[in-house]
């Protein structure tokens, strides 16, 4: 099979050039006789070797780079692209700065001068003054030429005298540790690797600290192998990882992993353990003020909750988690009793939902969710209200972090035409001061955006977001854009995106739904749209493009629909069930097959959401929605164009390749299926800005052209 394959794809290769208005050749990709058997029922998976990781597979990569040349003749003979390309890079092209964070005498923020593919790690003794050259600490731009190489994970000790930070590359979820020395602004010989997951924990001496490893994969297998047998150490500065200190680890479940956390004096360490679902499992405990102490549970099982340390006085940790309150409340749990009826509750569940709560000085900062807005609302240690925080409007808030010596904070406010306004925050006062506020080439005030409310098929009550230039006429002929997420208990709230501005200049209307599976409503509402009940997101997204039809925003033929990760599983598993209803789809480094995600990397760890096709009531579940499975021939589908990545180790591409792969083979009407895949480019982190725009700029184009667009619209934007 392997030389047909390779015989076949380099033919493909040197297709000639499609004009976009003339009819496409998609690559002819071979099928294989694979089948297999799920409790009695027989699939058949033809495209099962597209499931190959593209470094290691010849045939793979012909296969990627015929799809891509298709793709690409495709979209550079839109006419409109060239004048979207310039008009987005204009908007994208403004100073953007990240929530400052101290420590020490120390502030630290990232900063983007507009187009740098990466932004820059800056510190100052003062934020009072602009940032001058001098006060630059890393910048990645410098690391490589196609800005792939990517800083994450910066984290200063408490005290300000070093930094561990990690190099991202290609956008794959692995990085390599370093640790700076922020007095001298050197490098020390520490280099820590194979690490996935974030961050370092410095213990209060700052000496070295916490981190959660994976063993080093066998060459070839860094991008598809499951991740297993994760293990906590502590690291001292100085010192060889191979010197590091085992402190946690559990051989008989190499599917469960540990998250380390250091309470803020230092005394206590808490490791957060998840199972093999993906699902938080049980609360360690360890006291390090004791040489011998030994871990202890503190919360040692449950089945249903979340647990995430928030802060302690003394014996007393302080929990933010949703047992017995589905839309959150903060507990404290005394270490000298920790039986559950002994816990305490500091600030009780309420109709908004809690989804943060952090401690600066010696006050609780509570961030709250209604309708899918955030609020602030100030506590006293001891769950007294102060006050609310008065925020510009309706939007999303980042920040409010500190220590309890603190008596400022910092926090950021975005919304859908405010691309992230600073201020500070004092803790005395209430007072917020704006620091920073970044100047971009539009006018937010031209933009107008209200919440509606539909009722889903089963009649449950459903938020969505619209926005659009002032003096939209409903008039049924608006193209629109519809996204959405709808899983992992993650919200979704309005936010910034120069894509969707630039949507919007062009006469577009953006629409974000709240579906259920995310955390709107807490608990309740994410578990009505998990496993079993998976099929409430898609019933809730198609009753959002019949309301938006109904309420003459658009109509189908200019319904676009896009999503990524999760979301494009929502793309395509909508696009599969009501292909009428659509004019357009995008989805985007999607979970398209459905029966073998949990094979992948950190696929098992979505079996809590998704349920497992290795469970007989919730393989009938999977199957009856996995996009790649209900494709079928001779159906009209929308015009597609895919997108994913050659080095996303989160969802591998090979869910995107076979489900591209089918969707041309059964394509019965003349709407264009391409796919798109990116090189040296991951899930979505990291990604230089250069890419970002290029992907933009292809995405708005397909749009324009797919939903039948004015081609005069692109070109008169300002």
């Amino acid at each position: 099979m392997s030389r047909k394959l390779i015989s076949l794809i380099c033919l493909l290769v040197v297709l000639p050039s499609l004009a976009a208005a003339g009819p496409l050749h998609y690559p002819e990709t071979p099928k294989v006789d694979q089948k297999d058997t799920y409790h009695g029922v027989t699939v058949e998976d033809p495209y099962r070797w597209l499931e190959q990781d593209v470094r290691q597979s010849d045939e793979v990569r012909k296969w990627v780079e015929a799809e891509n040349r298709v793709t690409f003749d495709y979209l550079a003979a839109i006419p409109e692209r060239e004048a979207i390309e310039k008009r987005l890079t204009r908007i994208w092209n403004f100073e953007t700065r990240s929530v400052p964070v101290k420590a020490g005498r120390r502030y630290f923020y990232t900063r983007n001068d507009g187009l740098q593919n990466q932004a820059v790690l800056y510190t100052q003794t003062s934020l009072d003054v602009p940032p001058t050259p001098a006060d630059v600490l890393i910048d990645p731009n410098t690391w490589s030429q196609d800005g792939t190489v990517a800083l994450v994970d910066f984290k200063p000790s408490l005290d300000g005298r070093l930094a561990v930070y990690g190099v991202r590359e290609a956008g794959s979820d692995w990085r390599t540790w370093h640790v700076l020395d922020l007095e001298t602004r050197k490098l020390l010989p520490d280099e820590l690797k194979w690490i996935k997951t974030c961050c370092a924990v410095w213990t209060s001496d700052g000496l070295g600290f916490f981190y959660t490893h994976l063993p080093e994969p066998r060459a070839g297998t860094e991008f598809q192998r499951i991740d297993a047998d994760s293990k906590v150490y502590y690291h001292r500065v100085g010192t060889p990882q191979a010197d590091d200190v085992l402190v946690d680890e559990d051989p008989e479940h190499p599917e469960w992993e540990s998250q380390p956390e250091v309470t803020a004096d230092g005394r206590y360490l808490v490791l957060s353990t998840s199972n093999e679902k993906g699902k938080l499992f049980r609360i360690l405990v360890r006291d390090l003020a004791e040489p011998y102490a030994m871990t202890r549970p503190l919360v040692p099982s449950f089945d249903n909750g979340y647990f995430n340390l928030v802060a302690n006085r003394g014996p007393v940790l302080y929990f933010h988690t949703d047992a017995g309150a589905p839309r959150g409340r903060l507990i404290a749990i005394d270490l000298r009793d920790p039986r559950p009826e002994s816990w305490k509750e500091i600030i009780p569940e309420s109709g908004p939902t809690l989804s943060v709560v952090s401690r600066v000085g010696d006050l609780l900062v509570a961030g709250y969710m209604k309708d899918a807005a955030d609020q602030v609302r100030v506590f006293t240690l001891d769950g007294q209200p102060v006050r609310d925080v008065e925020l510009p409007g309706i939007g999303s808030i980042k920040g409010f972090q500190g220590r309890p010596e603190d008596t400022e904070t910092f926090y950021q406010f975005s919304s859908f035409a405010n691309p992230g306004s600073t201020y500070r925050y004092d803790l005395a006062t209430g007072r917020s001061t704006l620091l920073f506020r970044p100047e971009v080439d539009f006018d937010p005030a031209g933009f107008e955006v209200k919440q509606v409310f539909f009722p889903s098929r089963d009649g449950t009550r459903i938020p969505m977001f619209l926005t659009y230039r002032k003096g939209l006429k409903l008039d049924g002929n608006n193209p629109t854009l519809l996204t959405g997420y709808g899983g992992f208990n993650i919200p979704q709230n309005p936010t910034y995106s120069s894509m969707w501005i630039t949507w919007m200049e062009m006469g577009g209307v953006y629409a974000l739904v709240n579906l259920r599976g995310g955390n709107e409503y807490g608990e309740e509402w994410h578990a009505a749209g998990t496993k079993l009940r998976k099929q409430n997101v898609f019933d809730d997204f198609i009753a959002a493009a019949e309301w938006l039809i109904a309420n003459r925003y658009t109509r189908s033929s200019r319904l676009g629909i896009r999503g990524g990760s999760n979301g494009g599983l929502l793309v395509g598993a909508a696009m599969t069930q009501r292909p009428d209803l659509f004019g357009a789809a995008l989805p985007a480094v999607g979970v398209m097959d459905m029966l073998r995600f949990h094979r992948f990397t950190v696929g098992r760890y979505w079996v809590d959401d998704y349920g497992s096709s290795d469970d007989p009531e919730q393989f009938k579940a999977l199957y009856a929605y996995s996009p790649y499975h209900n494709l079928k021939p001779g159906t009209k589908y929308p015009a597609t164009l895919v997108t994913t990545a050659d080095t996303d180790d989160r969802v591998v591409p090979g869910h995107s390749f076979k489900f591209a792969a089918r969707l041309q083979e059964d394509q019965a009407g003349a709407a264009p299926v391409l796919i798109r895949i990116e090189s040296r480019a991951g899930h979505g982190g990291s990604t230089p800005t250069s890419k970002l725009i290029e992907r933009s700029a292809d995405e708005l184009a397909f749009l324009v052209r797919s939903l039948g667009m004015e081609t005069g619209a692109a070109r008169s934007a300002p």
